[in-house]
């Protein structure tokens, strides 16, 4: 996926009217499935998403990253190892997440095992012990995980903050595909760039 920021803003300007400003106390960043799996698809947009990640730090806005893997894929893959033949396995190099992502103490790994990050996971339980109403979204793949996730998001009453340029597939169709259809009904679209420096809500 080639990213041309400049072309796909032109053509979601219908899918970004509505508005709304992160609450970093009420926010948290999720980074999904930054794995060498995901190497060449996540790849293009990574320093966006590390700039993104390094601002939530300065802001205390909570990094929660996602960690996809199978310990025994006939038993724990169901329709999705089905579907691609193939999952990434748990503990394997495709597994590790990127050598330039630092994953830091305060910082919390939740392991995944389907598209959604709330699908048998701690991911609810955690957001709602922090208070979170704000979960922004970032990582790969746009159409799968991420979107998944978002739209699980929003009908826990999440207000979900998808970024445009944070996120990335092995598609430029695909990727657009998702963010007209979470722009029209689930998610805030916005770049990394207006994340950094959106004022703070009061």
């Amino acid at each position: 996926m080639k990213l041309n920021l400049e072309k796909i803003l032109k053509e979601l300007k219908p899918y970004r009217e509505r508005k709304a400003v992160i609450d970093p106390e009420h926010a948290v960043l999720l980074v999904i499935d930054i794995q060498n799996f995901f190497h060449r698809v996540v790849r293009p947009v990574l320093g966006n998403i590390q700039n993104v990640i390094q601002f939530c730090r300065q802001e205390n806005i909570p990094t929660i990253f996602t960690q996809h893997g199978h310990t025994d894929p006939p038993s724990d893959s169901g329709a999705l190892g089905a579907w691609w033949g193939q999952v990434i396995l748990h503990g394997t190099k495709d597994w590790l997440f990127l050598p330039e992502v630092t994953v830091e103490s305060k910082d919390i790994v939740l392991p995944k095992k389907r598209y959604s990050a709330f699908y048998e996971t701690d991911l609810e339980k955690i957001l709602r012990s922090k208070g979170v109403q704000d979960l922004i979204i970032s990582g790969v793949m746009t159409n799968l995980c991420c979107e998944t996730t978002a739209r699980d998001a929003f009908v826990r009453d999440y207000r979900v903050f998808f970024l445009i340029d944070g996120t990335a597939t092995g598609r430029d169709d695909h990727h657009l595909a998702t963010l007209k259809n979470l722009g029209f009904g689930f998610a805030y679209l916005t770049t990394c760039d207006e994340v950094i420096q959106a004022p703070k809500s009061k």
